[in-house]
């Protein structure tokens, strides 16, 4: 996620994360992540995550 070339890899390996199932898949693990950043842990990828959450809310 913090490196936009590896997700663009990631998205063009795995195109079911362009499907339902796949956006349930991406919000599940999005907010699996974020609890774990109210915990304290993941700090760093606090930002990017609430900007995954934001457009995963627009898909």
């Amino acid at each position: 996620m913090l490196q936009p070339d590896v997700a663009a890899r990631v998205r063009d390996a795995f195109p079911v994360l362009g499907s339902p199932v796949g956006l349930a898949a991406e919000a599940t693990v999005c907010a699996q992540l974020l609890q774990t950043v109210a915990r304290g842990d993941n700090l760093v990828l606090e930002g990017q995550l609430r900007i995954w959450a934001g457009e995963l809310r627009h898909r």
